[in-house]
């Protein structure tokens, strides 16, 4: 078999693994953030004029971008990239994750949103269930979203074939690729918890050794798999169906034939949840972005049951009456400004926003200008406020449960996971990718599921869900716990601007409002942007309850004065090192509206890579 999609490309890159050490990024000269001045990158943008695929992993970004070298589009490319960053990162993400899409359509001039997230099993009883159970283990797995949604993308708007598209994720799973240090030290770090799966030990252990970096990575069994679906799509188009009814053969093959039996087989040998009803109700949904308006430029990220575009946006909203670029990139007064928002925006979304299937959620009102006004008030300029209680909303409008939860108080004080990938792309035509899926918290609930070479997530685990009873959000049979996963889209006078994403569980949302102020106020190119340092703002016990102890992560490359001006207004600050991937992993293009012209940024925290065409 040739492998030409691993033949060296003569392309723009701007990348290192993170199999190297982050880079050390030189101090602003006087060491006050320059008002304004960004501190050098140590990367530099990326360029294309014709395609841009930036990813999680440098293999999974060539393999996007041969698509578009194949005259694809940015949706065939996101299968390409989606499942071969399962192999790339299986510790952050895999089709049997769950996550969320935003995609802009040229034909159209419509953003769009995509949700892929599978449903809490029905045979689920919360009031059997431990903190546990819901985070590791057989019992903390949600059905397979990623696969589907990519599947019902590609069904839609793509052009090629699962062939073609799917054979760089099946010959790297077939014949392997030497992993990285970070893989290999993520292996070896749960390698305790991995070995209580019999099929995770054989996956990631196999002979019963821990691997190193530059070892062989395969999974034969999940190449089986994805051959499964080719087959299916192939077998339709030589009976004469159409494309669509071909990928669609590929997709019930995977949630209602012998993919789905092979599923509820092992549950039910092994004591889980998960039946082959639960498989063929997942149902990749498509919806109305959310969106507002932000200095003239038109944001776009996805709905509930991801709040991570509520976040986004209601903390940009808050912060649009300041003028932050008069105060300046990692001034103290803008930072402060960026961690009240949060801090505000939080209390309100975990109070809010749950699966609409089962909850009503204000969208309208929470993302108002007016709303925004009202809970600005709490923002006191120069000083940090405790972490506040949601604010009241016309009791005509406000939140409330179709079904009051049932069970438990689980354990508050829960560990907050950040694992999750992200990839954009650009393609040609003008249509543009955000996608970032996740599988949850590292390793998903740790199994594999017999045959299929699948590492499932662990959806239900605390913090997608709420360990409160009385809380919407509670765990229940049926309801997509949430998300932070919410990639965005950027329009400036109805043309893409920025198009990026970001994993870190709990920071996503608060990352990627960081990353639009570089961009928009203090205008950084895209790479600058994506160094910039950041900060993440962490409650204890959790950001459900209010007056949680408020601490702030924030990378040590911040101008020493800053820092000493933040502790001056009350902040915790905990060091975050220079580069630290708790702040999540960026990737992100930007697209100049005049020549259309783009560069791409890659985060060194992580292993992200851009390539440019």
């Amino acid at each position: 078999m040739k492998r030409r999609h691993r033949a060296a490309l003569t392309l723009g890159v701007a990348a290192v693994s993170l199999a190297c050490t982050a880079p050390l990024v030189a101090q602003d000269p006087d060491g006050g953030g320059g008002r304004g001045r960004p501190l050098p990158a140590y990367r530099p943008n990326v360029p294309a004029i014709h395609g841009i695929v930036t990813a999680g992993h440098p293999l999974a970004a060539s393999a996007g971008l041969q698509m578009l070298l194949k005259g694809g589009n940015a949706f065939d490319a996101a299968m390409a990239v989606g499942t071969t960053l399962n192999m790339m990162e299986p510790q952050m993400n895999s089709i049997a994750g769950n996550g969320f899409m935003t995609l802009y359509n040229k034909k159209t001039g419509k953003v769009e949103s995509l949700a892929m997230a599978g449903a809490a099993p029905l045979a689920l009883k919360a009031e059997e269930m431990t903190p546990e159970a819901l985070d590791w283990g057989i019992k903390a797995g949600l059905p397979p979203g990623n696969i589907g949604g990519y599947l019902v993308l590609f069904q839609k708007y793509g052009t090629m074939s699962l062939k073609d598209t799917l054979a760089p994720a099946i010959d790297y799973a077939e014949h392997g690729y030497p992993m990285d240090r970070t893989l290999a030290a993520a292996i070896a770090g749960a390698q305790k918890r991995l070995m209580q799966a019999p099929t995770s030990a054989k996956l990631f252990y196999p002979e019963g050794k821990v691997p190193k970096a530059g070892d062989t990575f395969k999974n034969s069994d999940l190449a089986n798999t994805l051959k499964k679906l080719v087959e299916a799509e192939q077998a339709a188009l030589k009976k004469g169906k159409s494309r669509q009814e071909a990928i669609q053969a590929a997709y019930d093959r995977f949630y209602k034939g012998d993919i789905a039996d092979e599923f509820a087989r092992f549950f039910k040998e092994n004591g889980g949840l998960i039946t082959k009803a639960d498989m063929a109700a997942v149902k990749p949904e498509w919806a109305e972005p959310v969106h507002i308006n932000y200095r003239g430029y038109d944001v776009y990220s996805n709905p509930a049951s991801s709040r991570g575009g509520f976040e986004l946006a209601m903390a940009l909203n808050l912060v649009e009456p300041y003028d932050l670029a008069k105060m300046g990139n990692l001034s103290p007064e803008a930072l402060n400004l960026e961690m009240e928002a949060i801090k505000v925006s939080k209390a309100d979304i975990y109070h809010y926003v749950a699966d609409t299937r089962t909850t009503r959620v204000p969208t309208a009102q929470l993302l108002s200008k007016q709303f925004a006004a009202e809970r600005g008030k709490l923002i006191q300029p120069g000083k940090s406020v405790a972490y506040p209680s949601w604010g009241e909303l016309p009791k005509d409008t406000t939140q409330a449960a179709l079904e009051k939860p049932k069970g438990p108080l689980y354990n508050d004080d829960y560990e907050i996971e950040r694992d999750t990938t992200s990839f954009s792309i650009v393609d040609p035509f003008g249509n543009a990718v955000a996608c970032t899926p996740t599988i949850g918290g590292g390793f998903g609930n740790g199994v594999v599921v017999g045959n299929t070479g699948l590492l499932l997530n662990n959806g239900m685990r605390l913090g997608s869900s709420s360990p409160y009873p009385d809380n919407v959000n509670y765990v229940k049979p049926g309801q997509r716990p949430l998300l932070n996963n919410a990639p965005v889209i950027v329009l400036k006078d109805g043309k893409p601007a920025f198009v990026y994403g970001t994993p870190g569980g709990e920071t996503i949302g608060q990352t990627e409002f960081e990353m639009l102020v570089n961009l928009i106020d203090f205008k950084l190119p895209v790479q600058q942007a994506v160094e910039n340092p950041r900060f993440a703002v962490d409650a204890k016990p959790n950001f459900y309850k209010p007056g949680s102890e408020i601490s702030i992560t924030i990378e040590n490359r911040v101008p020493a004065k800053t820092m000493e001006a933040l502790k001056a207004m009350g902040y915790i600050l905990k060091p975050g090192g220079d580069f630290t991937a708790a702040v999540g992993g960026m990737q992100a293009v930007a697209i100049d509206p005049e020549t259309g012209a783009m560069t791409a940024g890659a985060d060194p925290r992580r292993t992200g890579y851009a390539i440019g065409w």
